[in-house]
């Protein structure tokens, strides 16, 4: 019982202490009504952006009541919000996300994440002089790029970078201790106290309650309920009990055996002391109880063989 308990209390602090949690805000994205109606969620979320870029302009365009609230939150430059965010200063940070693709990827220790479907995308571009030599070439080699996978490439190795491994410090689990298997060990120490109990009261019954109940028992109740228990209640009781053990399972021992043996030759010898003992009563004229009616006639047979031993004897 105590090794069932332990295994499933362990497992139940494993599945809790030992698999690592990340908690974050799972935002769907810019339209998500925690942010484009922040004075409904309680507590607020602190969230910001750059003032006058393109992701401010557009929030205010669209969402007019979350633009006004985000003011207090703005900051001067994405550095600033990363870092604010990083020092939970911030709970969000709004801005453009190729850019926050690139700080996520480029922080040492995997603490930013970036959640949410883009909103109002919208491509870079760059410019040339009118009538520039350099326009077709240009065209042309980001064509080739972009068919070979080079510009792919060269996505994911400037914009998706790999965590130190300082990651995995932030990511470990503490150990289980042993204040968590408290109830286990209660479990266990309760189930030993229980046990010293019933056998101290075990004791008590047998040795001073047992004996005056047999006295009193005239129903017999307390017999059957010390039947069920694996004990007479009386002495004779405890005989049967002896009887029907050495009945049903014969010792293998040599010893036993032995004992046997002795017993038997101690019987035999006792018997026929008896038989000597009742033909000289018989001889002086006392004649013994017969057990039985071939005993009797026995007996009488051994009687007349001794008187007539007698009587020849003085001729």
């Amino acid at each position: 019982m105590f090794a069932v308990v332990f295994l499933a209390i362990y497992t139940a602090n494993l599945a809790a202490f030992m698999i690592t949690r990340e908690e974050f805000f799972e935002f769907s994205g810019i339209d998500d009504h925690r942010l484009s109606r922040p004075t409904s969620h309680r507590p607020s979320i602190k969230f910001g952006t750059i003032p006058f870029s393109h992701s401010d302009s557009t929030i205010a365009k669209y969402f007019k009541e979350m633009h006004a609230y985000m003011r207090q939150f703005n900051r001067t430059n994405v550095l600033d919000g990363v870092a604010d965010v990083l020092s939970a200063d911030l709970d969000a940070f709004i801005y453009d996300g190729t850019v926050l693709d690139y700080l996520t990827s480029q922080d040492e220790d995997c603490r930013l994440l970036t959640v949410g479907s883009w909103y109002a995308m919208t491509g870079y571009g760059l410019a040339f002089p009118r009538n520039s030599k350099y326009l077709k070439m240009f065209n042309k080699q980001l064509l080739d790029f972009r068919e070979n996978g080079d510009l792919e490439r060269l996505r994911r190795y400037w914009m998706t970078g790999v965590c130190k491994p300082g990651k995995q410090e932030h990511k470990t689990s503490d150990p289980l201790a042993l204040e968590q298997f408290l109830s286990a060990f209660l479990l266990l120490m309760s189930g030993i106290l229980l046990a010293a109990l019933l056998l101290l009261l075990e004791h008590l019954y047998f040795k001073y309650v047992r004996k005056h109940l047999a006295k009193t028992d005239r129903g017999g109740c307390c017999a059957l309920i010390s039947l069920s228990m694996g004990k007479s209640l009386t002495f004779r009781g405890a005989v049967y009990e002896a009887q029907d053990i050495l009945r049903n399972h014969r010792c293998k021992d040599p010893i036993c055996d032995t004992h046997l043996w002795k017993v038997k030759r101690e019987l035999d010898v006792a018997q026929i002391r008896i038989k000597q003992l009742e033909k000289e009563l018989e001889c002086h004229g006392i004649k013994p109880p017969p057990p039985c009616k071939r005993r009797q006639q026995r007996s009488c047979t051994n009687c007349l063989n001794c008187c007539l031993g007698s009587s020849k004897s003085p001729e």
